[in-house]
């Protein structure tokens, strides 16, 4: 209004002068018009300096104090003059910069409800906090271990009783049917008068169901968006149900219900108040102030939750003052031990294949009680020493029947059977003598067995033993390093290496390596007998499972997604592993019914192991020390292969019934089952062996650790010591 009134063609220059004289109460006025024309009389009239910036001549303005009118008589003054922005402009941009904060904080808002959305979803808030008790059983249904926290099936608040309800909210949270999930007067009175949690209920279930227990202010920022988030989707009532149903209250018991069931062996809609004030006591500090093992803390928290209820009128004074501390009805509980060596490898497994639910599970698994009570009475009958031994049992097919991760699980709980990564030594051999066969080779090959005098790795034999060459069945049985690494270098390690891969071996093997033949990679035990299983199972790759699973039907058994070796390399391979067991380094192994397997010393005879099949049964053994130091002397055909033979011949006796025996032909010998021209004939339950040969009798046994062999002949008596 006023540019336009300045402007106006009707109003002379005279005019306009006039006016602003005659204006002396006029507020505000521009120095120019909207298109730069300045008034003729400005730099007069009021001082304007013409030369000055035309920017600045925008930006400022000019002010007339206002002044009262002149006295009859008295002259008129001219009103003094000040240059400021206008005081409209400044409350524009004030308003401009407020809106944007606000939108940005609306923003910033959406975008956290987004991410909650995504990163926190409200289903998780339905599941236990704690995983359910899993109950593992054997093969035949009998209990091995129990694990998990207690946990029953979620209750509804809406069906409580009032003083249960009650109780929980009196000295939890007062207000929790008024506040949004945050409650600042809460926060307050618990500060003030330490009765009461400072963070409500929907914080609570916000911080055991989504949140890590963390002290920070970034974790209770989260904590207070989450119980905002929370309070918008779900009701009172619900909220009030979950947290009830996921509280901990101490013994292991996750929720109300396990909780008065565990305490009292009551249903939770039938709690009386002073057992409902108890069991809200314990929220507080539920491991401390559990009645099980401090009754007189539990009571006196009791007495402190009833005074609560008093005050917010869900009980008379009258009625408080006459409840007595309850009596504790806490049942026989389980004496199921809540780990074992295969246990604590089952149940991950369970864990990760279960329905999250309140429900308690009994799940049967692969172990056999019969074969691992044998397992561990053959343990703990081996003269061990300080050193650790691991025992693995499986089926072909993968299933585990028997587990020994330990000497004592009581005092070292670390399973040297799943989760030790320790050289095979010879036993790796079997992948070199297997890609060999599937190359084309045959066990009546030969290979050089001299020393190796080139190159930068130079293995030796055990006592120095050589030979011009032998054959591969021959290299086999006795264990020949220097033939093995040769046989690696023949058929190259990638062929090795891929047929580790195809039975099942996940371990780092490398490329090139020619350590590689004698074992120098590590792998856990588990992995090493599931190899064996392919072999014996002719289909590869086996993987060791703790829970049964069903039987192919034969269009799943056509598609099993495992391969077969050749009949004539399944055939070999098993010649060369039975060899090893009747004439060779593994005879203390030796069983009166076929038995196939290998034996395997590292360096400095620092891990001895033997893994073999016989029957239905894959088993591999290993001992060493935890430190990786030498077992004095300890070889893989020694202790580890008589526990072996020792655990076989209990497993089998029930199982392996005598087979049939032709009626001799009169004319030619007879040749026991299993023996060779009546060679390595069991004598003693040390793995001593006695062999007929045509030049006399030889006799094999151990002393010490170290296998020697006695032979007999026309020259006398010779002690000679035995390749490994």
């Amino acid at each position: 209004m006023m540019f336009a009134w300045l402007r106006s063609p009707r109003r002379t220059k005279s005019a306009r002068s006039r006016d602003w004289d005659d204006r002396p109460e006029a507020g505000f006025y521009a120095l120019q018009d909207p298109y730069g024309s300045a008034l003729d009389d400005f730099d007069e009239r009021f001082d304007w300096d013409p030369a000055a910036p035309r920017k600045r001549r925008w930006h400022f303005w000019k002010r007339k104090e206002t002044i009262a009118p002149p006295r009859f008589g008295e002259r008129w003054q001219e009103p003094e003059t000040r240059f400021w922005q206008p005081a409209h402009w400044r409350g524009r941009r004030k308003r401009w910069w407020a809106v944007r904060i606000v939108a940005a904080i609306l923003a910033l808002f959406i975008a956290l409800v987004a991410w909650l959305a995504i990163t926190a979803p409200l289903g998780k808030s339905l599941e236990p906090i704690a995983p359910p008790q899993i109950t593992l059983l054997a093969s035949d249904g009998t209990p091995i271990a129990r694990s998990g926290a207690s946990v029953e099936a979620p209750v509804d608040a809406s069906k409580l009783p009032d003083h249960v309800v009650g109780a929980f909210l009196a000295i939890e949270d007062r207000r929790f049917y008024s506040h949004w999930g945050v409650d600042p007067r809460g926060i307050a009175r618990a500060a003030w008068t330490g009765v009461g949690g400072g963070s409500t209920i929907t914080q609570q279930l916000a911080k055991f169901t989504f949140l890590t227990p963390e002290q920070t202010l970034t974790r209770k920022a989260r904590e207070a968006l989450i119980a905002f988030w929370l309070e918008a989707w779900l009701t009172k009532d619900e909220i009030l149900s979950r947290y009830l149903s996921n509280a901990y209250f101490g013994d292991n018991q996750y929720g109300l219900r396990a909780a008065s069931l565990h305490y009292f062996y009551r249903q939770p809609e039938k709690l009386r108040p002073e057992q409902a004030a108890m069991l809200a006591g314990l929220l507080k500090a539920p491991s401390r102030l559990a009645p099980t093992r401090n009754y007189e803390l539990a009571r006196e928290r009791m007495r402190l939750v009833l005074a609560a209820m008093v005050e917010e009128g869900y009980l008379t004074e009258q009625r408080a003052a006459s409840l007595r501390a309850p009596r504790l009805d806490v049942r026989t509980r389980n004496r199921l031990p809540t780990g074992t060596y295969f246990a604590d490898w089952a149940l991950p497994i369970a864990r990760k294949d279960a329905e999250a639910s309140y429900a308690k599970l009994n799940l049967t698994t692969t172990l056999d009680a019969r074969l691992q009570g044998i397992a561990g009475r053959v343990v703990s009958r081996a003269p061990l020493g300080k050193a650790q031994v691991a025992l693995v049992a499986m089926r072909p097919n993968g299933e585990v029947v028997a587990m020994i991760g330990g000497k004592d699980y009581r005092n070292s709980p670390f399973n040297r059977a799943t989760q030790a990564r320790r050289q095979p030594g010879s036993t790796f051999k079997l992948f070199v003598y297997l890609a060999a066969l599937r190359a084309g080779m045959k066990p009546t090959d030969k290979i050089d067995n001299s020393p190796i005098l080139t190159g930068s790795y130079r293995p030796k034999n055990s006592r120095d033993a050589y030979s011009d060459s032998i054959t591969l069945e021959d290299a086999f049985a006795r264990s020949s390093n220097v033939a093995a690494v040769r046989l690696l270098n023949q058929v190259g390690s990638k062929r090795v290496i891929a047929t580790a891969r195809d039975l099942g071996v996940t371990s780092d093997l490398p490329e090139g390596d020619p350590s590689l033949a004698l074992g120098t990679s590590t792998m856990t035990l588990l992995e090493l007998t599931s190899a064996y299983a392919a072999v014996a199972a002719n289909a590869y790759p086996v993987e060791p499972h703790a829970f049964p699973r069903e039987e192919p039907g034969w269009i799943e058994w056509l598609f099993d997604g495992q391969s077969r070796f050749s009949s004539r390399t399944h055939n070999d391979m098993e010649r060369l592993l039975r060899s090893a067991i009747n004439r060779g380094t593994g005879r203390a192994a030796m069983l009166s019914a076929p038995n196939f397997g290998k034996t395997g010393t590292t360096q400095d005879h620092r891990d001895a192991l033997f893994v073999g099949y016989a029957g239905d049964l894959v088993v591999g053994v290993w001992v060493g020390n935890d430190d990786n130091s030498p077992l004095n002397g300890v070889s893989g055909g020694g202790l580890p292969a008589r526990i072996w033979r020792d655990f076989m011949r209990n497993a089998l006796a029930d199982t392996t019934a005598a087979e049939p025996v032709e009626a001799p032909d009169p004319e030619g010998p007879i040749q026991p089952l299993d023996i060779d021209g009546l060679q390595d004939i069991p004598i003693d339950e040390n793995g001593s062996t006695l062999s007929i040969e045509q030049d006399g009798l030889r006799v094999t046994t151990e002393v010490e650790g170290v296998p020697v062999e006695v032979r007999l002949t026309e020259d006398g008596l010779k002690l000679e010591p035995v390749e490994r």
